[in-house]
């Protein structure tokens, strides 16, 4: 491991700790040239599968991507990037125990967007007028009212 301030590659580890997941091993090092200490943090490689794209393409399995579009169909809403990280894990993980070397972007954006519905609302259409492809103000206005009918049966339903 390069030391970040001198670039040297002599170092100690002074402390190992276990990450709260389990999943990583965070290491505090120490240069034995400059002395200067940093962390590093150590961690499985991920086997992910490839996802295929509507159009055939496949592309690598992108946890950035998937936290990018939560995050903007939760912009300004009352959700944390915590929450989002967190579902983003468990996603992660269902795909890569799964153990196949491919999946269907339709999945994934169905996983996402049945999280979102649990979550909030406003983020849930945000999010499904994108991954739906929304052609018009009809197929939105069904998609509101398929939500509005699902929380008056909720309604009713609570006494």
């Amino acid at each position: 491991m390069k030391c970040p301030y001198c670039a040297k590659t002599d170092n100690k580890v002074i402390d190992s700790r276990l990450s709260k997941d389990g999943r990583s091993i965070r290491r505090r090092r120490e240069c034995l040239g400059c002395e200067r200490r940093f962390t590093t943090y150590e961690k499985l490689e991920d086997v992910l599968p490839m996802v295929v794209k509507k159009d055939g393409r496949r592309e690598a399995f992108n946890r950035e991507k998937i936290i990018s579009g939560i995050r903007k169909a939760c912009q300004k809403r009352p959700i944390s990037m915590t929450k989002i990280e967190e579902f983003t894990d468990v996603l992660e993980s269902y795909f890569q125990e799964l153990g196949t070397k491919e999946i269907e972007s339709a999945e994934v954006g169905e996983k996402v967007i049945n999280e979102l519905r649990g979550w909030d609302e406003v983020a849930y259409v945000r999010f499904a007028s994108v991954y739906r492809q929304f052609r018009d103000i009809n197929e939105f206005m069904a998609e509101l009212e398929g939500i509005l009918k699902s929380k008056q049966a909720r309604r009713d339903k609570d006494p």
